[in-house]
């Protein structure tokens, strides 16, 4: 019995079980077990019975493997779900202005928004913008009131050139009354021009910059950048 019942241990484990296919591998496996269990019961030699334990714990194992596998494709099929609502929530932003996680945003038109939210009103907060490369395009000083708050850059560098189109990256250090610092969250303001859905979660195009669906954090109206 020992030996009948060891060689279908690995049948039962759980790895061994995902190698060999799907549920109705673990089916034939499990009869193909009480075939063999049955026989060996009906000629066990009755003063040597066979150990009960073992054959026990191999149901036991075989019925989890089959638990495993069905709740595994349980949330197989939720993962399917969930992705397809959120591919079609995805593409219903399409037009729509949105407002996402993010410092770094496009200069189009000459100008470019970021959404500033204080973690409390800062007397002394310096804006500083770079470019692609890292450079220091423009620098503005002001006070932020507390909450969130638009801030708009028309494009015009500190050398009083306007700068060129493309990807600015806004920093801000933050200072309030008692000279204490204050935490600035930076977040980007445009229109959804096109959605990814190919990945494990969609990913949203404003202007020429990609923001996933999860750092969306408002959602407006119709509108452009």
């Amino acid at each position: 019995m020992s030996a009948g019942i060891s060689s279908l241990t690995s049948l039962s484990n759980p790895t061994g079980a995902k190698a060999a296919g799907d549920a109705s591998t673990i089916a034939g496996n499990f009869n193909q077990f009480l075939t063999l269990l049955t026989t060996q019961l009906q000629n066990q030699n009755p003063l040597d019975p066979l150990d009960t334990n073992q054959f026990t714990q191999q149901l036991v194992q075989f019925a989890s493997v089959e638990q495993q596998l069905k709740t595994n494709d349980q949330l197989g099929s939720l993962i399917t779900a969930s992705k397809a609502s959120a591919a079609a929530t995805a593409s219903g932003l399409i037009g729509k202005t949105v407002t996402a996680d993010g410092a770094t945003t496009s200069l189009t038109e000459g100008s470019a928004t970021w959404t500033l939210d204080p973690a409390r009103a800062a007397t002394k907060a310096v804006l500083t913008i770079t470019d692609a490369k890292g450079n220091v395009v423009a620098t503005q000083t002001k006070a932020l009131a507390a909450g969130k708050q638009s801030f708009a850059w028309d494009g015009r560098a500190s050398t009083g050139q306007l700068a060129a189109e493309g990807k600015y990256t806004l920093k801000v250090q933050a200072l309030d009354a008692t000279g204490a610092s204050v935490a600035v969250d930076t977040k980007i303001t445009g229109a959804i021009t096109s959605v990814d859905v190919t990945g494990a979660e969609p990913v949203l195009t404003i202007g020429d910059r990609t923001v996933a669906l999860s750092s969306v954090e408002a959602i407006g109206g119709t509108g452009s950048n």
